[in-house]
């Protein structure tokens, strides 16, 4: 049986691979990516490479094996057809004959667009037959504490949230619950509602922050307009600007609040706090 990770060369699938060496021999792992050079580490430590593309969804043809365990991380390119893009993946999977696919979805409470490809994604891959795992990750701490530069300089955590409140966790934990399904048994056609431990506002964030670099950030609310503005200024393309501006909406709607256990359950450990996230980052 192989371990197949596909984007294994991004954010959340470098921790999948890394934590998979933990617990299985390399050369049972495969890391699915588009540029081999990027992968060269993992190379040398042992892992299996494979080049494919979620928009050449023929390089998926061959690529899996009868009996193979197969992580779909979802793709990034929201102006790319995503759910097609998936549903190559699924194609080739169902054709293998892979024994299980799990796929990074989002909570089944959001409704913001962002969801969308999620849902439509998550259709096909119960309709292709082949045993799945939904994997529904809340949001990541990263998505704040990666850059943290302008929230420092402004000394303001802008955002259109309002006091909603977020159960985000790391990459790294969204990560070990995808080893624990990928190594584990009796997870086959179930989804799991994955989020932190303890959900948290802005406002708490500003605070944290504040306490932690000993300076005055203070949270300001604006409206979703607004926000969505501020991203186009700093340089995202409008459609994306307005999907994570839609993702605020729903944060204040509560809709990011995920209070199951699922993720400190299947990673075996408490979820890390924002605070050591923060903490991390501001070491970085």
């Amino acid at each position: 049986m192989g371990i197949v990770v596909t984007g294994a060369t991004g954010h959340l699938g470098r921790h999948v691979v890394q934590q998979l060496l933990e617990k299985v021999p390399a050369d049972r792992v495969t890391a699915v990516v588009r540029d081999r050079d990027k992968a060269a580490d993992l190379a040398a430590r042992g892992v299996r490479l494979a080049v494919a593309d979620y928009n050449s969804p023929e390089t998926f043809d061959g690529l899996f094996s009868a009996g193979d365990r197969v992580l779909l991380i979802s793709g990034n390119e929201f102006d790319k057809g995503r759910v097609q893009q998936h549903k190559g993946v699924i194609d080739a999977a169902a054709k293998a004959g892979v024994a299980l696919l799990a796929y990074t979805s989002a909570p089944s409470s959001l409704t913001a667009a962002l969801a969308d490809d999620h849902r439509a994604t998550e259709e096909v891959l119960v309709a292709s037959g082949v045993p799945y795992v939904l994997l529904r990750n809340g949001w990541y701490h990263e998505n704040y504490t990666e850059n943290l530069s302008p929230v420092l300089e402004h000394g303001a955590v802008v955002q259109a949230a309002g006091e909603g409140r977020i159960s985000s966790a790391s990459r790294a934990d969204y990560a070990a619950a995808a080893v624990a399904v990928l190594t584990g048994e009796g997870h086959e056609n179930t989804a799991y509602e994955l989020g932190g431990d303890v959900a948290w506002s802005f406002a708490e964030y500003a605070a944290e922050l504040s306490r932690q670099t000993g300076r005055e950030i203070a949270y300001r609310p604006v409206s979703v307009e607004e926000y969505s503005g501020i991203l186009r200024g700093a340089g995202l393309p409008e459609p994306l600007a307005a999907v994570l501006a839609g993702v605020d909406a729903a944060i204040e709607k509560g809709e990011l609040v995920v209070s199951t256990g699922d993720l400190a359950r299947l990673a075996g450990r408490p979820a890390t706090p924002l605070a050591e996230a923060i903490a991390a980052a501001l070491k970085d």
